[in-house]
């Protein structure tokens, strides 16, 4: 009978318990708040440099004039010097940054055309700046200098024209071009007029006026690229093509090239004008301080306002803030500095009037003309400043200058940008012009054709995979990534017949899902995978009826599919949006198991079978991509097109790799996705990781993740690349992934002693470096909010870290090994930062020395002994704990560890307030510790407020502070002494090959086992009922729990990662087990199926393609690995040899640390450093502090890494800010439009009464995630 399938199955039992959907832990109104901040303050930022910007530059013009008695007439080859420094300083500075890409990235050199047409603009353009600034300017008024910087228009509005009608579509801005271009012309005509009737005789005036008029027509050839790129693209020139494709390709030689030249012209032409207009250049060197602090603060104002005049408007670009923070800003800089300059002389004016008593009459203009054009009058000590006497044509012509910039640029209010778009794609030229601040920015801004239809260039559609890896999580963890997923499914619904700018597809690998249960012909799944079907179904019907009132329809979850795979089996989901999700359960008898060999099975099926195959029907059947492509290529051009179509393909493909715990938000994925779209050279990206759960292990875990990630991973990110994207939320490039030497290198197995500790302990890790050695890079997104869950227990956490500790060195040594290899292949990794990561290399291995060295220096002060018995003291635990974990269990380590880790936290407690209350006795702070103390606490201060939303985790970073010696010293000798226990360490419920073996269990006498015998018969018949009537993996563990003394009936399940090779036994494996019960579930399928009849499971068959696909893989790479002992007990002994040298080499430097150290605190008497001693007033006391020079060094490189990291915090801050109100102001419309519209069609089919009980949980319109 069919049921209807739109209202609920028990109508009796419609009460819901619904799960938290939406983001509670964003502070969203504190968002808005901070988006409308930033916003008012870059375009207060942009309006108020440009305003600086030009108006030192026109001061610097006016202290070059004749008539200016502010600088004597012997000193204006200073105020030149200096207009000449202000045209090189973008120069200079694109220089610097082109010769450092070119020796750290691939450059290519320009074909001679080339450089050659664009040398003899860059000629045209410099030499027009350079005669118009210090040749013509200084002889003009400062109201005509203020408005013939706005004639450089011209000719770019020209060239829009000719672009315009070469592309032979209606364009909306061709009459404004038009219009542009007359009224440029038109301020010419009106400027040499009004000159020209002042006086027609005057010879001079008219060379400088030619010269004006001549240079600032150079100076428009600024901008030509950008549309000889358009003309070319629409044209039929293939010289014009061809000129610009090279250009492209050759960008950093032609900046090289066109910079020397800009540089070497405006020297020229400064150099020959100071002798030919009587001046000397010797003046410079005895310059009167007066002047030289006028000069000085004038040009340092122009150059650093016109530097970061620029910067913040490209960042005003890039947040998406075109019109509110860049065109209008500066628009109205031009209009400023004209009001700034004119609105004194009024001022003046009214003065002069009241002065004149009412004995004469003067107008404005003749005003003007007597008393500031002869300047023969002393205007009270101002600055003098020369006006153009015919007001209303010298009006005109500013008018007409600047409604043609104006109509030039007003494409700019409908330029389309995306997200934090590259700085390339924004403006067409890297340079700026000093002298011209706002008619730069503005003019070099891209310029595209627009037609009279609104026509949004859309980008590329992307494709990305989300895959997390589940083994034996909680009902809480996979609760949380369950909803994560249903969210992105909520976040982009897939409806037929429409093209997504993103589309998702979700596919969890359930490591070791099947056991075997007695009276079963085949395999069940385990509790773990039990339960997560059930949460599947209890999400699927929140997320279906989640809008749904009491008395609503609401929706059963519709039937899912059921597939027998080779490898297990698989779910097979459709949300209620549309998207897919495939859980696949793994058979660890079929296929390998561990998180990293289920990285290679979704990376060959998504990317090798799922993405490639559809393109190249041989490329399932084992033939290589080079072979393929030689085969296509013979065929003819069509599959040519259809390989770079594919390469197309991988570059849009993307793998969101997530752990089984991770909880999300769709905008924390989206600003990941921003980052491999618009960068092509980014193979992977990562965001903040929060750590969840409770407890003291927790807390410190909090504050440690929090300045893992303020500072080393920002510090990676501007300084270099990432070098660990963790793998609990990590975005991947199918490109890179597939590139070679990465995927398939993934799934070497390991051979030897160091490949368990690098492969297998960090393979997150471990996949960055091979893409890093790629070339590729890996980013951190600090505005894209992960949360996962970490460690509540000691040992949990000392375990976890002793995977990641080696791991982390071991691939850190492998980069820094071949990091010539690697600086060349990869731009972003140059040998500067290697360096940097050098350092911080060392700087890990000598902490366990570092800490016992401030253990000694606070037994010092405690015992007051000398600091070498204090040193003697602070060493003796740590190395009878080393000795000692030689011989004893694991677990006994942990023990010890946590009572030492309590005894050293109440050690740093007394000594931090001893120090203080010494620092009061004393009272001075400039001691070493009290330097130290306040220092680190005002830069952990300082750094959490960077963070407004972290700034309570400050709070942990007391407890981070005492934990100090159990981080850095305890652990340090726990990771190092059980690095051959290659074991997972979490989540495990049975005993790591590698670890300590348990203790055999006790004889039983023969009662003992008669009553065991009865107690397993009894415990398999309620096994057998339970399952009969769809036992839930509680209901199992409770008869776990009623039995304790029962063997289970199934084998416990093994670690994620053993010692060495799985174990597995032939001879077990063929020992035939008969049935001793029959039951209903006679697999995992009716098992899934008897579970709940709210979801029903179809059974589905595999297509027979994929399944091949499948036993390939599995045969080639995937096979269960043999059990061979000798082998494991070969690498057992191999992975102790490996231990024994690393431990030795590393604590054998730790020694030389501190043998150093004592041995000058023996000679301190001989060899020291001396620092006068200050009270807290910061005045001298007389007395002297003496430092050896070791640790002194060692403190100044701390501090010098410190700064290096805190700079890179700072702007890798401002980075993130932009990409987030870019965000913000972008994808919540879009967002919006889209879930109201879904709402609609919702309305539209439900014909009930909305009338009560509204919607409990609607995401907000405008979510995203804080910085």
């Amino acid at each position: 009978m069919n049921e209807d399938r739109s209202f609920p199955k028990r109508t009796w039992d419609t009460c819901r318990e619904v799960p938290v959907i939406e983001d509670e832990q964003t502070p969203w109104k504190m968002i808005k708040l901070l988006k409308f901040i930033t916003l008012c303050v870059v375009a207060v930022i942009v309006f108020g440099l440009a305003l600086c910007s030009k108006t030192s530059f026109l001061l610097l013009i006016t202290l070059s004039n004749e008539g200016t008695e502010t600088l004597p007439a012997e000193q204006k080859p200073v105020a030149l010097l200096c207009i000449g420094c202000s045209l090189i300083a973008s120069s200079v500075l694109l220089l610097q940054k082109s010769i450092w890409k070119a020796c750290y990235r691939s450059s290519k050199l320009p074909a001679k055309t080339t450089a050659a047409v664009v040398l003899f603009f860059e000629f045209l353009v410099s030499l027009g700046a350079a005669i118009l600034t210090i040749v013509a300017m200084p002889h003009l008024d400062i109201v005509t200098n203020v408005t013939i910087l706005n004639s450089v228009a011209v000719l770019s509005a020209l060239l829009q024209v000719v672009a315009q009608c070469t592309a032979k579509e209606r364009n909306r801005f061709l009459l404004p071009s038009i219009t542009a271009f007359i009224l440029l012309v038109l301020g010419y005509v009106l400027f040499l007029v009004l000159y020209i009737m002042k006086d027609p005789f005057d010879t001079k005036m008219a060379i400088w006026l030619g010269l004006a008029v001549g240079g600032s027509f150079l100076v428009s050839f600024n901008w030509w690229e950008s549309y000889f790129r358009l003309i070319g693209k629409n044209s039929s020139s293939v010289f014009l093509k061809n000129l610009c494709r090279d250009m492209t390709k050759c960008q950093n030689i032609l900046n090289i090239l066109s910079s020397l030249l800009r540089i070497a012209v405006t020297a020229c032409v400064l150099g020959a004008y100071v002798p030919l207009s009587q001046m000397d250049w010797d003046i410079v060197k005895s310059i009167p301080s007066r002047e030289t602090r006028i000069i000085a603060i004038i040009i340092g104002v122009q150059l650093i306002s016109s530097a970061l005049c620029h910067w913040f408007a490209l960042a005003a670009c890039k947040m998406h803030a075109l019109r509110r923070c860049f065109i209008l800003p500066l628009y109205l800089a031009s209009l400023a500095v004209m009001v700034l300059l004119v609105v004194p002389v009024i001022v003046y004016y009214q003065d002069y009037r009241t002065s004149l008593s009412g004995t004469e009459s003067i107008s404005f203009t003749g005003y003007c003309d007597v008393v500031v054009d002869r300047r023969n009058l002393s205007l009270n000590g101002s600055v003098e400043i020369s006006f153009n006497p015919v007001t209303h044509l010298s009006s005109g012509s500013a008018v007409s200058w600047w409604l043609g910039l104006v109509l030039a640029t007003i494409h700019l209010w409908q330029l389309s940008l995306h997200r934090i778009q590259r700085t390339k794609d924004v403006f067409t030229r890297r340079l700026y012009e000093g002298g011209f601040m706002e008619q730069s920015l503005l003019l070099n801004a891209r310029f595209d054709i627009q037609t009279t239809e609104k026509r949004k260039t859309p980008q590329d559609p992307v494709k990305v995979f989300f895959c997390a890896t589940m083994w034996h999580e909680t009902y809480d963890e996979m609760m949380k990534i369950m909803i994560s997923i249903f969210r992105l499914d909520q976040y982009r619904p897939r409806r037929d017949g429409e093209t997504s700018d993103v589309s998702f597809e979700g596919h969890i690998y359930f490591d070791d899902a099947f056991r075997d249960v007695p009276g079963s012909r085949g395999r069940h799944v385990n509790e773990y995978a039990e339960m997560l079907v059930e949460i599947i179904r209890e999400v699927f019907s929140s997320f279906l009826n989640l809008d749904k009132g009491l008395f609503e329809k609401q929706q059963q979850v519709p039937d899912q599919m059921v597939v027998r795979t080779p490898y297990g089996g698989r779910l097979v989901v459709t949300m209620p949006h549309g998207n897919s999700l495939v859980v696949h359960f793994k058979d660890k008898t079929l296929i390998r198991h561990k998180k990293r060999w289920s990285q290679v099975m979704y990376l060959y099926y998504l990317l090798g079978w799922k993405l490639a195959t559809k393109y190249f029907g041989k490329w399932g059947e084992g033939e290589d991509e080079a072979e393929v492509k030689r085969e296509f290529e013979v065929r003819g051009e069509k599959t040519e097109q259809m390989f770079l179509f594919l390469q197309k393909e991988k570059q849009n493909t993307y793998l969101l790799a997530l752990d089984g715990d991770t909880d999300f938000q769709p905008a924390a994925v989206m600003l990941l996705i921003d980052r491999l779209r618009l960068y092509p050279q980014v193979g992977a990206a990562c965001g903040r990781i929060h750590p969840t759960g409770s407890g003291p292990m927790v807390w410190y875990q909090k504050f440690e993740y929090a300045v893992g990630h303020w500072l080393h991973k920002s510090a990676e990110h501007v300084f270099g690349c990432v070098l660990c994207s963790p793998g609990c939320f990590s975005l991947f490039r199918a490109a890179a992934l597939m590139d070679d030497n990465v995927m398939k290198k993934y799934t070497i197995k390991a051979s030897r002693a160091r490949h368990h500790i690098q492969y297998d302990q960090g393979e997150d890790r471990w996949l960055c470096t091979l893409l890093l050695k790629q070339g590729w890079r890996v980013e951190y997104n600090a505005a894209s909010d992960a949360y996962t869950n970490a460690p509540e227990e000691f040992k949990e956490f000392y375990n976890q870290r002793r995977r990641w500790g080696p791991s982390t060195m071991a691939n850190i040594v492998d980069l820094l090994g071949s990091s010539t290899l690697v600086s060349k292949r990869n731009p972003s990794m140059s040998k500067p930062y290697m360096f940097y990561q050098f350092f911080s290399l060392a700087s890990s291995v000598l902490a366990p020395s570092t800490v016992v060295l401030m253990i000694a220096g606070s037994l010092t002060v405690l015992l007051d002994i000398h600091p070498n018995a204090a040193l003697v003291l602070a060493v003796i635990p740590p190395a009878i704990f080393l000795g000692i974990s030689f011989k004893i269990k694991s677990d006994t380590q942990i023990l010890i560890a946590a009572v030492m880790s309590v005894l050293y936290a109440f050690h740093m407690m007394i000594s931090a307030i001893t120090l203080i209350g010494i620092m009061l006795k004393d009272g001075t702070i400039m001691t070493p510790s009290g330097i130290f103390i306040i220092t680190l606490a005002c830069f952990y201060i300082i750094t959490a407020l960077l963070h407004p939303q972290e700034v309570g985790l400050v709070a942990y970073g007391c407890l981070y502070i005492l934990c100090i010696p159990s981080a850095y010293l305890l652990l340090a000798i726990y990771s190092m002494v059980n690095m051959n226990n290659v074991s997972w360490g979490t989540r495990e419920t049975a005993p790591a090959p590698g670890a300590a073996t348990p203790a055999a269990p006790a004889p039983q006498t023969q009662a003992q086992k008669v009553k065991s015998t009865l107690a397993r018969f009894f415990m398999r018949a309620k096994c057998c009922r339970k399952l009969c009537r769809r036992g839930s993996a509680q209901e199992e563990l409770i008869v776990n729990q009623e039995n304790p003394s029962v063997e289970a009936a199934a084998p416990e399940p093994e670690p994620q990662n053993t010692n060495v090779d799985d174990e597995r036994n032939p001879e077990e494996e063929q020992r035939p087990e008969v049935p001793a019960f029959t039951c209903p579930n006679q697999c995992w399928v009716t098992q899934l199926q008897s579970l709940s009849d709210d979801m029903h499971l179809q059974e589905d068959t595999l297509n027979q393609d994929e399944e091949q696909f499948f036993r390939d893989l599995t045969a080639k790479y995937l096979e269960p690995l043999p059990h061979d002992k000798e082998k494991q007990k070969e690498m057992t002994e191999n992975l102790k040899s490996l231990r024994n040298k690393i431990t030795f080499a590393y604590f054998i430097c730790n020694a030389f640390w501190l043998v150093t150290t004592f041995c000058l605190q023996l000679l301190d008497s001989i060899i020291f450093i001396q620092v006068p001693k200050v009270d807290t007033n910061l005045q001298f006391t007389g007395e002297y502090i003496y430092i050896d020079p070791l640790g002194f060094m060692f403190l100044l490189a701390f501090a010098l890494l410190v700064l290096i990291q805190f700079v890179a915090m700072v702007y890798h801050r401002m980075s993130t800010l932009i990409h987030f109100v870019a965000f913000q102001d972008t994808e919540s419309k879009s967002d919006k439009q889209k879930q109201q519209q879904v709402k609609d069609d919702e309305e539209d089919d439900d014909d009930s009464d909305d009338f009560m009980f509204p919607s409990l949980f609607y995401r907000r319109q405008d979510q995203g995630t804080l910085v």
